[in-house]
């Protein structure tokens, strides 16, 4: 397996960990997320990379998994503990196979099944999903929705079914040319039981029976029981298309199209017909069912996420407005607006666009620079250049606002949050929102929302007292979070601020000491002392509650902020509450950078990071013991990196008055960096360097310049945390 497979598995296991930091004893939190995740792991080569023991150990969590749905069993204490032992040992071998040391071995323990390692009372169960067999209701109930309790996960559960019996219907004809299509056969082998686990955890026993009934034929051709004809092809199609119409009904009461009662759909043919075929039976002649242009899973039904005005939702397809000459009228309601036409289009053709929108922009950049026009003395051609980067410019502006969505569907998601999980602890908690239309690149919104999650958890948990313990302390009984995002510096700020108890020192620094985090009698700041709960396994919980107190998520957390090439920045004050203020860029694509050169070398700062530059005067520069060089800047001083010194760069000159000072902030770290020219400003599309300077943070990507040559991309969040000693690798040409 190559490099890019082995981070894939990497990420997919982090993610994992991520959502068993939010699962509950009692609940089904975070299930289905995991086991599409465990499917993507499923869709890499495992069996042929000569690592049987990481294939073995999917193979046991794909059992795991697949026991919880089949018994409609809710988590429980034991199997989250076994499930916490997964993701340890997981991203244990995920590093080993990216260094090519020792794999773990897996513990024998494990070939317990995973439901029965609970107590019935840990483990209450719903409507346990029948097996296959012999006594069948001829037609299910009908389903009647719990929209008003369960109207989100319903949603999420028609997003998810619609791509789903996407994969099933590509998947189905490419069996059509290959039946013998193991890859494929397992893909919509997987699309079924993860339609079948989401309807047995909402209820929905007829979807549930139907995808069931399907999943155990795809069974049987998987274990080369039965062979994939045209008759096993048609029935496979008839029953997405069953499925369709389920998802159609509820999508409709979710919508609003629909008044809400029973959905009832004819199953009784098609799980005759099922069996018949499992049993070996010969099908009786009709009409092979086909896709029809108009279901669901090729153009679906309007709904409130394609709506005008509508943000981008978190899924595989993004919203994009167009302004069409001539919008026909809505039909419905006498006197209704037109709705403005909207167009579903996927992700991945999106982001395409806004790199070649990019390319554009070098492109033009590299043919404005060019030596050979800039020798032309042509008023006409100057006229022309200036028109197309004017071009060039707007259509990357609007390209970049296609990925830009609000932030408020990550922030309405946390209501319930706060709702259940303080009524859970017996405390009385209010959320407040604030900015929820400030946007963010899409890919942003998708990756801050589950460590929002545990933040505010926290913060509900350990944060907020209860009632008695803030009235005695003369506060209100009810607690306040507020969460909200705003704009500083080119950065987005979201800021989670509670009047809750605070963060204890004494309890962190015995915990650090007892942990080995820490050494004894070794001093610490404020700063210092908060960024020890981001330690992995760390927690100051005295005992292991629903909620939290595991000693995972919080290291989590900070590992998806740097991802975002954010940082996360904590203030408290015991007995008054806490600020978490998370700082994240804009976008992931493209900054405004200023250029700067070292040496024979250019890199190139974000813009909206830099406060001032300057040329630095005779005293301005000293030497303070222990800190290194610093530099007074209007009354204050501030630490200096040389970044020849930090680079392994000779730089064009040795002396500071010969150089520019620039000043750079990220949040409210200051730094000061001195280089020795500054070339300019230029917009710059950030390019990835892969593994090769995974080793210094410093580096955030590359760009292309102007003249054709590369310049790296510096992160502000790690120079201003960086030492000012050479690196192990300097920076070559």
């Amino acid at each position: 397996m190559n490099a890019e497979q082995q981070t894939s598995f990497k990420q997919a296991v982090e993610k994992i960990c991520l959502e068993l930091v939010f699962a509950e004893p009692g609940t089904d939190s975070g299930l289905l997320p995991i086991n599409s995740l465990l499917g993507q792991i499923e869709d890499l080569p495992l069996a042929n990379a000569g690592i049987p023991a990481v294939h073995e150990g999917v193979k046991l969590l794909r059992g795991w998994i697949d026991q919880v749905f089949d018994s409609g069993a809710l988590w429980s204490r034991e199997a989250l503990k076994r499930l916490g032992e997964w993701s340890s040992w997981a991203q244990q071998s995920a590093d080993s196979w990216m260094t090519g040391t020792a794999f773990p071995a897996l513990p024998d323990h494990w070939s317990v099944t995973l439901v029965s390692a609970g107590t019935p009372a840990e483990t209450p169960a719903r409507a346990a999903i029948p097996a296959a067999g012999n006594d069948h209701p001829e037609e299910q109930a009908p389903i009647r929705l719990n929209i008003d309790g369960d109207g989100d996960l319903l949603r999420e559960f028609t997003n998810e079914s619609r791509e789903h019996l996407q994969n099933v219907e590509q998947g189905v004809l490419v069996l059509e040319d290959n039946p013998r299509d193991r890859d494929t056969l397992n893909s919509i082998f997987r699309a079924f039981h993860t339609f079948k686990g989401g309807s047995g955890l909402l209820n929905l026993m007829a979807v549930n029976r139907t995808a069931h009934e399907l999943e155990n034929l795809l069974d049987l051709a998987r274990q080369d029981k039965l062979a994939i004809t045209l008759p096993i092809i048609n029935l496979i199609l008839e029953g997405g298309d069953v499925l369709k119409q389920f998802i159609e009904e509820i999508d409709a009461q979710l919508s609003g199209a629909k008044p809400p009662g029973p959905i009832s759909v004819p199953t009784q043919a098609l799980l005759k017909k099922v069996r018949m075929a499992a049993g070996g039976e010969p099908l009786p002649d009709a009409p092979a069912s086909k896709p029809s242009p108009s279901s669901p899973a090729t153009s679906p039904s309007p709904t409130p996420s394609t709506e005008a005005g509508s943000s981008v939702p978190c899924g595989s397809d993004a919203d994009v407005r167009s302004e069409p000459a001539g919008a026909a009228k809505a039909t419905g309601t006498p006197g209704a607006k037109p709705a403005a036409g909207v167009v579903k289009v996927d992700t991945l053709k999106l982001d395409s666009l806004v790199d070649l929108a990019g390319e554009m922009v070098i492109a033009q950049s590299l043919v404005q620079l060019d030596p050979a026009i800039a020798r032309l003395s042509s008023q006409n051609l100057n006229r022309n250049l200036a028109q197309l980067a004017r071009i060039t410019k707007e259509l990357q502006r609007i390209a970049m606002s296609m990925r830009m969505v609000p932030i408020r569907l990550a922030f309405q998601k946390m209501q319930r949050l706060v709702r259940d999980v303080s009524a859970k602890q017996g405390k009385q908690v209010e959320l407040v929102l604030s900015g929820e239309e400030t946007e963010l690149d899409r890919t942003i919104v998708e990756e801050i929302s589950d460590p929002l999650v545990h933040m505010i958890r926290n913060g509900v948990d350990h944060g907020i007292e209860k009632p008695d313990v803030r009235v005695a302390a003369g506060k209100p009984a009810t607690g306040t979070i507020r969460l909200s995002a705003y704009h500083q510096g080119g950065n987005i700020v979201i800021q989670i601020k509670d009047d809750g108890g605070g963060l204890r020192k004494d309890k962190i620094l015995k915990k650090a000491l007892e942990n080995g985090i820490i050494k004894p009698g070794q001093q610490l700041t404020d700063k210092e002392i908060w960024d020890l709960i981001f330690a992995p396994g760390f927690s100051t919980a005295d005992q292991i509650t629903d909620i939290s107190g595991r000693g995972v998520g919080m290291d989590v957390v900070k590992r998806n902020i740097q991802k975002l090439r954010g940082k996360v920045e904590i203030e408290s004050v015991e007995g008054q509450g806490s600020v978490f203020s998370i700082y994240l860029p804009l976008t992931l694509a493209i900054i405004d950078g200023l250029i700067i050169k070292v040496g024979r070398e250019r890199f190139i700062l974000p813009t909206l990071s830099v406060r001032e530059s300057f040329r630095p005067e005779r005293g301005m520069i000293s030497t303070v013991h222990e800190r290194g060089e610093m530099v007074a800047v209007r009354g204050r001083l501030f630490p200096l990196m040389r970044l020849s010194t930090a680079f392994g760069i000779t730089p064009l000159s040795t002396d500071p008055e010969a150089g520019i000072v620039v000043v750079i902030e990220a949040g409210q770290d200051v730094r000061c960096l001195l280089v020795d020219q500054l070339v300019g400003k230029q917009e710059v599309v950030i390019k990835s360097l892969g593994e090769t300077f995974r080793a210094n943070p410093a580096v955030a990507g590359a760009a292309i310049m102007g003249d054709g040559r590369v310049g790296l991309i510096l992160d502000v969040n790690a120079l201003v945390r960086l030492r000012s000693t050479p690196q192990a690798t300097p920076v070559g040409a």
